[in-house]
């Protein structure tokens, strides 16, 4: 099956912390949740959706680079890179309340209504439990062939979304089967950043359910913008 590509619509768009390394981004009740990477800059932020302003912070301590975030029942978990470790936060408090630990490297996080997804910038995803043990993988493929950088996730309407780091598309993933669905070309967000500084690369993707849009951004961007894919 050969993948679709189309190009988002842009609803609206939205200041952005250009100090912001995004890693995850989620969406939840009129709030953007956020987490930041760099060791020594990294966080968990709370987001004004309309103004970009940011509410909340808590840093992570300087030994840990933050990564991928999901949001499943009322608590937030926040990956990091390189330390084998997620951190639990309650809502809406962003109250710390446990600690996951896992092997290899952390890259995206995205939840449906049963279990995490993950990435670690290899071709494939990892499903896991509750208690955060891999309970399944699947290998993202785009007419027959591998895809690897699988970055930044979110899962809405049945599909799973995926940044590639340093690309400007979007892969929409059947979840059952690893297949690229359609390809989200997000090339005039990328061209209207226009960065200067090379590591500040498209990435984050938050569904917005109740207007069927989504909210996408890039690490260092001074933008943030909500689409809606046509």
């Amino acid at each position: 099956m050969t993948a679709d590509t189309l190009k988002p619509a842009i609803i609206a768009t939205i200041p952005h912390d250009s100090l912001a390394f995004t890693q995850g981004l989620i969406y939840h009740e009129g709030f953007l949740y956020e987490s930041t990477g760099l060791y020594g800059h990294s966080s968990l932020r709370k987001v004004d959706a309309q103004t970009g302003e940011v509410l909340q912070s808590i840093p992570l301590g300087g030994q840990y680079f933050g990564e991928g975030l999901a949001l499943k029942g009322s608590r937030l978990v926040q990956l990091t890179w390189l330390e084998g470790r997620a951190f639990v936060y309650s809502l809406p408090a962003l109250t710390p309340e446990d600690t996951f630990y896992y092997d290899g490297q952390g890259w995206g996080l995205a939840a449906d209504s049963g279990r995490f997804i993950m990435s670690d910038g290899s071709e494939n995803l990892y499903f896991r439990d509750d208690g955060f043990q891999v309970a399944g993988t699947v290998k993202v493929t785009r007419d027959g062939q591998p895809i690897s950088s699988l970055n930044e996730l979110e899962y809405a309407n049945g599909y799973i979304y995926a940044n590639i780091w340093y690309s400007n598309s979007i892969l929409e993933i059947n979840p059952q089967s690893g297949q690229v669905n359609r390809v989200i070309d997000c090339s005039e967000l990328a061209a209207i950043e226009s960065p200067a500084d090379p590591r500040a690369v498209l990435n984050g993707i938050a569904y917005r359910p109740d207007r069927k849009t989504f909210y996408c951004t890039g690490k260092l961007w001074r933008n943030l913008f909500e689409i809606r894919l046509e």
